[in-house]
């Protein structure tokens, strides 16, 4: 038995489909806001303050190995209600999220390590998601393009330290926005604020690069690309976007291939 615990996320419906597909006996713990998972058959609602509950599922249908995946914001610790064994481990939590994210998910991977679990890749049932290295679109990653995600990688790793985003938006050089804990979708709408300022929307130019950070845990928190984001790349007016190959996942792919080609961007996995 596979234990699913899912927050907000398309990838949720995408592992459990291929579950089902492959006969996968599984339930699942649904911490997301919205309880979209609430339908399904074995489906357990909870809040993300319920860990000894979780556990205690968990352990009841036997399940060894779990997968993590969607997005689960970070909770108003004055208003959570929390059970013994969440209040048991608070102080590491807390702790953690001082350092960032990338520490709050290693935190978490270490409880359910403690009780026995195997964790399992987001990807392990679906290695269909990410781009493997290569060029995707018509339009293909040209020498500026390439010196803006070299640059942007860069980026990245010199940020890991401070625990700060997945994503950086980079045209003809200049940094023109970093992704911070809002996310992608804002990380976009600065960058689009300033391009319309700057009056730079006149010609197709610059990058959405989206690798994942030094110290993060791959198999929980990948960087995540979908039509969403690939139609607000092409909205601001940039050219492309740039992910790292076999560390991504990548979500309606032809969907956005084919958005990209309509727009004469290009999709690549370096």
């Amino acid at each position: 038995m596979i234990g699913l615990v899912l927050g907000e996320t398309k990838l949720g419906n995408l592992i459990i489909g291929k579950l089902k597909l492959l006969k996968k006996k599984f339930i699942i713990i649904d911490i997301s806001k919205k309880k979209i998972f609430k339908k399904n058959k074995n489906s357990f609602s909870l809040t993300i303050g319920q860990l000894g509950k979780a556990i205690t599922i968990l352990n009841k249908y036997n399940c060894k190995k779990i997968i993590f995946a969607g997005k689960v914001n970070r909770p108003n610790f004055l208003k959570t209600k929390f059970d013994f064994k969440a209040l048991y481990h608070l102080p590491k939590i807390l702790k953690a999220i001082k350092k960032g994210d990338a520490e709050l998910i290693n935190e978490i991977i270490k409880i359910f390590k403690a009780e026995r679990f195997k964790i399992l890749s987001s990807t392990f049932y679906n290695p269909e998601l990410p781009l493997r290295r290569g060029n995707y679109t018509k339009i293909k990653l040209n020498k500026l393009s390439r010196k803006d995600a070299l640059k942007g990688k860069k980026i990245i790793n010199d940020l890991s330290r401070h625990d700060v985003g997945q994503g950086v938006v980079i045209r003809k050089g200049y940094v023109i926005s970093i992704e911070g804990y809002d996310g992608t979708d804002a990380m976009l709408n600065r960058a689009s604020v300033l391009i319309k300022r700057l009056s730079l929307k006149n010609k197709r130019e610059g990058i959405l690069l989206k690798f994942p950070k030094r110290n993060q845990d791959l198999r929980i928190d990948l960087p995540t690309v979908g039509i969403k984001t690939i139609q607000k790349c092409a909205d601001i007016g940039l050219k492309g976007v740039v992910v790292k190959a076999n560390q991504n996942i990548f979500l309606d792919r032809s969907k956005c291939i084919n958005l990209a080609n309509k727009n004469k961007m290009f999709i690549c996995a370096i």
